[in-house]
């Protein structure tokens, strides 16, 4: 869920950025300096040279370590975009308007082009769709060899740019056809970007700024710090449709290497600018981060979530254009680059080139991190001290994790009477065979071992969510109790309780909802079917605050007697640790904290594993710098205590884990040795379901 600021607030925060352009400019480094080889980089600037290349700027840990143009070329000297446009002009305003709540990525685009409505196929696609090269319109190119202006019918007008109603836009809503199922994959489409900018506009008719242009001068452009003289976009056209300013976005577009390159800086730190959030953190992740349907695409960004090219981290992205233009951003190197020229190679749109003549001695040439030692230092310390019990924890190779159901995440679970694990994802497909229709939150059983375990998708009419991507109500929570499951969710205004008694197959939801703090709650699971319990009550924990976005100071704990929990009035709170045993309350407003670690409360699982006697907590860190969070990159924790409410010592603590551990994990005890000491970490990293086996070692 975004947090959606108000619009003077919007103001404010870009007048004060307004008020920092002159604070900040590139400063320049020497490669070694910032853990890369100059040798390298020389080579890469030969190599480029020698094909086509107008610019080439590298910029690694926020310093230009290299920069190079040609003789007819110059660091103020603006060059074409072509395509780069849909990520930088198309991508980039629908974060803005993700951040002002105007709109939201599983709308239907019929919600902004009514005559889409009595349509069968287009009234199906939605914007992450048009944004993703998956809605099925049609491309304006033919097979990316027949020259734009030998185009003829409505490929042709689609590039001569007449005006109005033969211009792009009334083109591409009117004459261009679908030719698939809308999400069944992909195909890149020119009029599609055309047509998501098209939705963003009729989104901002009640807005300051009307058109895209003005819109990415006011919210974007000025306040990160961009000279007028220095980009242009849109072909320097307007187009005015039904009352509507459009400006083109999938190509049109003029910027200097660094100004393309302070986009790459913005959308590297997460929408801030030097302490000013110009676009919200999570907007920033659903326009970079793979869009969940085929292809290797997010929201006009390209990326390589699914390994596209393997030498280049997964968490790259990157906006590309005809004649290979390219800004590419690589959040786990702190790296951004930008090239600019011709083709690199006569085959005009041979994309590949791309990689081999670029992204690969690019990362080739990353000798490692600046300043190790230094970083180290400066890193955030574990909050609780080192566990006498578990006093370290070998993880399995990586390359032996074990991930399934591309796509989703969340996946809390728990252990059922029937033997089998019961889970729930959001904003994705399920297991394979993967359904068609994108979940918020969909339903799984998880049958069998660790190494070997089957996932079936299970379809519920009363307790699917579909669509809505951050705003879409989601799984948090899964325990069963006496053949009882019970569902918690967040995104529901807060979060809400359902529960079913027929393993899964239909659900009763309360009717009421946690109202303060308890955004994010999660239960404390036992092992089968709540065997092993401490006593007679369920255990509820949650970061301290009303959703599940913004990270909070500490997490409080709740407990339900395990016959009551549908039951609100039944609920108490901890308060503080008194004694040997802790103080309740029934009034929440007297809460307390179990578990503090500030700015680092985010999402979290927690089971008992009854081999050791300890009850096991993983918590997500969020200090990852990549915008799309740890699920590519970043740390977590694991805390062990002898008890529901600690006290807490640390048996693992990570700021960077060597994959991404995603945003959600826990140690599942069906999973777990008779001895605890081999468990299985379940979490969300690269958006899979993923498995990887642990030995913990555990003091005699």
């Amino acid at each position: 869920m975004f947090r959606v600021l108000s619009p003077c607030l919007l103001l404010l925060s870009a007048s004060l950025a307004l008020g920092q352009q002159a604070r900040f400019d590139w400063q320049t480094a020497q490669p070694a300096g910032q853990g890369m080889s100059a040798e390298k980089l020389q080579a890469l600037q030969d190599s480029l040279a020698a094909k086509n290349t107008k610019a080439l700027l590298v910029i690694r840990n926020d310093r230009i370590v290299w920069e190079w143009y040609a003789a007819d070329h110059s660091a103020t000297k603006t060059h074409y975009t072509a395509s780069m446009a849909k990520a930088l002009v198309g991508g980039v305003a629908v974060g803005v308007a993700l951040t002002d709540g105007l709109l939201n990525l599983d709308d239907p685009a019929a919600k902004y082009i009514p005559e889409w409505k009595g349509d069968p196929l287009k009234s199906k696609i939605t914007l992450r769709q048009l944004g993703s090269h998956s809605s099925g319109v049609e491309d304006a190119e033919v097979d990316n060899i027949i020259p734009h202006d030998q185009l003829t019918g409505w490929k042709g007008d689609f590039w001569k740019r007449l005006p109005v109603p033969n211009d792009p836009f009334t083109v591409s809503r009117d004459k261009a056809p679908v030719l698939f199922e809308p999400g069944s994959k992909s195909a890149y489409s020119n009029p599609g970007i055309a047509l998501l900018t098209y939705c963003t506009t009729v989104a901002l008719k009640d807005a300051p700024h009307k058109d895209v242009r003005t819109l990415l001068r006011e919210r974007v452009m000025r306040p990160i710090g961009v000279p007028e003289n220095e980009w242009s976009i849109g072909y320097g056209q307007t187009s005015t449709v039904a009352g509507v300013p459009l400006v083109g976005s999938w190509g049109g577009g003029n910027y200097t290497a660094r100004t393309a390159a302070r986009i790459g800086r913005l959308m590297l730190r997460g929408g801030n600018w030097d302490g000013q959030q110009l676009l919200a953190e999570d907007a920033v992740r659903e326009i970079t981060s793979d869009a969940g349907f085929p292809g290797p695409w997010a929201i006009g960004w390209w990326t390589n979530n699914s390994g596209l090219y393997p030498k280049l981290p997964k968490d790259a992205f990157w906006a590309a254009g005809a004649g290979n233009q390219i800004l590419l951003v690589v959040p786990s190197l702190q790296l951004i680059a930008v090239r600019n020229g011709g083709n690199l190679s006569p085959a005009r749109e041979d994309r590949s080139v791309v990689n081999t003549f670029l992204f690969e001695p690019l990362v080739a040439a990353v000798t490692g991190q600046v300043g190790e030692a230094r970083q180290s230092a400066a890193k955030p310390a574990a909050p609780y001290p080192p566990s006498k019990l578990i006093v370290g924890i070998e993880w399995a190779p990586k390359e032996s994790i074990v991930r399934k159901a591309k796509g989703g995440d969340n996946w809390p679970l728990t252990w059922a009477d029937d033997d089998h694990q019961y889970t729930a994802y959001g904003d994705g497909f399920g297991f394979e065979p993967q359904i068609k229709q994108k979940l918020s939150l969909g339903l799984c059983r998880v049958e069998g071992g660790p190494a070997n375990f089957t996932g079936i998708n299970l379809r519920s009419e009363t307790a699917e969510k579909k669509g809505e991507g951050m705003h879409g109500q989601k799984a948090s929570g899964l325990l069963m109790v006496d053949g009882v499951l019970y569902l918690l969710t967040r995104n529901a205004s807060n979060a809400q309780l359902a529960w079913s008694k027929d393993h899964g197959q239909s659900w009763i939801w309360a009717d009421w909802k946690f109202t303060t703090s308890f955004g994010c709650p999660t239960f404390l699971n036992f092992g089968k079917n709540y065997a092993g319990a401490r006593d007679e009550f369920v255990y509820v924990y949650s970061p301290d605050g009303p959703n599940a976005y913004e990270p909070a100071n500490q997490w409080v704990l709740a407990r339900v007697p395990k016959t009551r929990i549908t039951e609100q009035a039944a609920y108490e709170y901890f308060q503080k640790q008194g004694g040997e045993t802790p103080v309740w309350t029934q009034n929440i407003d007297q809460r307390g904290g179990v578990f503090r670690n500030p700015g680092n409360c985010y999402r979290s699982g927690i089971t008992y594993n009854a081999g050791l006697k300890r009850y096991l907590w993983c918590q997500i860190l969020t200090t990852s710098t990549h915008p799309q969070g740890p699920r590519f990159q970043g740390g977590f924790g694991i805390y062990d205590a002898p008890q529901p409410w600690g006290p807490w010592t640390t048996a693992f603590y990570t700021t960077e884990w060597d994959v991404g551990p995603g945003e959600t994990s826990s140690l599942p005890t069906k999973w777990m040795s008779a001895d605890g000491r081999t468990v299985h970490l379940a979490f969300s990293g690269d958006d899979y379901f993923s498995v990887r086996q642990a030995k913990l070692n555990v003091t005699p």
